[in-house]
């Protein structure tokens, strides 16, 4: 039989092939020099937990947290938003949809106590506005329905002793604020501190201390918290003066705070209908008497006080922004440049912040918020800020724990896993996603709480899209997830948290992975535990 003919294809198969595959990467290479061409992604960062160098330490009670006066005493405060959030107010707000008045909150709660001793030690702050007008009543007698001439509200000594137990119940340090209403003034205007003397008093006979004071809330807006008219920087200066040799006689050992004002630098949110004092204006008349420099970090107002599209506000869709992200560093440089200029070399604290002034934010109890909460608690300790206190453990939307049921809301769980692995001491993780292509991935470094030479790396992926990172050694992983960016539960390593029998908290356990590339899913953040880095920083 014939052969059959060998085919064109099979006869010239050698050459054709060479040929074809040179047309086709000549054919890549063009596509790859053409403007706006796709190029292939660049390779994950690696990072290496041994190597990585210190940055700065903070204090061990770094993340901490404020209850409220009012919530202690009992009075108006800000309104939980409902379900379906109402809008932006277009005009002067209706106080009945700001405010909702509140009983004193149950301390000797079993769940709350537990629930809060998980995050210690921390500062536990009792002060806000309310406390520049409490009066202490320093009696075993009921107190009177109405405060004393002077004052807007009333302390009793069981709501008092009430918090000392809490705290010592949950590893707390206190700290507050005193009052400066005109209830605490002689004839001539002036600050005196005969009822502060009765409270510190009764303070150490209930076995309590205050480790750190300021000596009023936010004195930058003391029009708006219960000074007498017309209060100004200079008699700012004079009381501040006086509070600090009362305090160094009767407290010696309380750490004085100030000043504790909020709303200014970039992204301010104070002026407008309520008269405001400038920070410098309050410092340059103090002079040098703090030893650590505080204030109040507000990036936004909340819908309540914010108009429609106010830049003074924040919307859910830019609330993964990295401009969002951004604000609390540019508003603590702001703050620095005020502290060296007044007082070089003083620690840094955050005595009162949360995503957003009035209330907070609509999202502050969902999901979406954990990114700022954990990004703002990152960012400002690499930066050098010594203690931020959330405002609040318990309280309206912005609270870690839902204020009748005192159940975990998304930033609670995000809280801790940030106290059970972040460290004291900050480190630079030496690379980062900044320049890359639709990148909104952020890395963070600290020592592994309780372990010698252990590191923790938190690799957040507010984008879209996953992201990867290269990791050199094993570690243990633990990642937070939601099934939406409004959820009000959240997963770790794919497991709803949510309290056992007896308001027992879950296992937290993390997952091992191995060295190599390691995901990171879209709107997640992941602790990475290296518990045998041995790093010379974390010994």
């Amino acid at each position: 039989m014939a052969q059959k003919p060998e085919s064109w294809w099979s006869r010239s198969g050698s050459h054709w092939r060479r040929t074809a595959a040179a047309i086709a990467l000549a054919s890549v290479a063009i596509l790859l020099a053409l403007p706006g061409a796709a190029q292939s992604a660049p390779p994950p960062p690696r990072l290496n937990p041994a190597t990585m160098p210190r940055a700065g330490r903070v204090s061990p009670r770094f993340q901490s947290f404020n209850i409220e006066m009012v919530e202690i005493t009992g009075g108006q405060y800000w309104k939980p938003y409902p379900r379906h959030p109402v809008a932006a107010h277009s005009g002067r707000p209706n106080r009945a949809d700001l405010f909702t008045q509140l009983a004193p909150i149950h301390l000797a709660n079993s769940r709350l106590r537990r629930l809060a001793a998980a995050l210690g030690p921390d500062y536990l702050r009792v002060s806000g506005t309310s406390a520049n007008s409490v009066d202490f009543w320093d009696s075993h007698r009921p107190a009177p329905k109405q405060p004393p001439a002077g004052f807007a509200t009333i302390l009793t000594r069981g709501e008092w002793r009430g918090v000392i137990r809490f705290a010592h119940a949950t590893h707390a340090a206190i700290v507050t604020s005193f009052a400066i209403s005109p209830g605490t003034r002689d004839a001539r205007g002036v600050w005196t501190d005969a009822q502060a003397a009765r409270w510190l008093a009764f303070t150490r006979a209930a076995g309590g201390r205050i480790a750190a004071a300021e000596f009023m809330n936010e004195p930058n807006f003391a029009a708006f918290g219960g000074a007498p008219k017309g209060y100004d920087a200079a008699e700012f200066g004079r009381d501040v003066k006086i509070f600090r040799r009362f305090l160094h006689r009767a407290s010696p050992r309380t750490l004085l705070l100030g000043p504790g004002t909020a709303g200014e630098g970039p992204f301010a949110i104070g002026g407008g209908a309520i008269p405001m004092l400038k920070t410098s204006d309050l410092m340059r008349a103090a002079g040098p008497v703090f030893p650590v420099f505080s204030y109040h970090l507000y990036s936004a107002l909340s819908p309540r006080c914010a108009p429609p599209g106010s830049p003074l506000g924040i919307t859910a869709a830019q609330a993964l922004s990295s401009e969002w992200f951004a604000r609390p560093e540019k508003i603590a440089a702001f703050y620095a440049r005020l502290r060296d200029r007044f007082d070089p070399g003083t620690p840094l604290w955050i005595t009162e912040t949360a995503g957003a002034a009035c209330g907070g934010n609509p999202w502050a109890d969902r999901y979406l918020d954990t990114f700022r909460y954990l990004i703002q608690h990152a960012s400002l300790a690499r930066r050098g800020v010594q203690v931020i206190m959330h405002n609040t453990l318990v309280g309206s939307t912005y609270g870690l724990l839902s204020p009748r049921t005192f159940r975990p809301r998304p930033n609670y769980w995000a809280a801790l896993l940030w106290r059970r692995l972040m460290g004291a001491t900050v480190l630079n993780p030496g690379v980062s996603f900044r320049g890359r292509p639709r990148a909104n991935t952020y890395l963070y470094a600290q020592c592994l709480r309780g372990r010698r030479g252990g590191v923790t790396l938190l690799a957040i992926n507010a984008g879209r899209r996953a992201s990867a990172i290269r990791l050199p050694l094993a570690a243990e992983r633990y990642t937070l997830t939601a099934r939406g960016l409004e959820s009000r539960r959240v997963q770790l390593n794919g497991r709803t948290l949510r309290l056992g029998a007896d308001n027992a908290l879950p296992p937290i356990r993390g997952r091992g992975v191995h060295p190599g590339r390691v995901s990171l899913p879209p709107r997640s953040s992941s602790f990475f535990a290296f518990p045998a880095a041995g790093n010379t920083a974390c010994r």
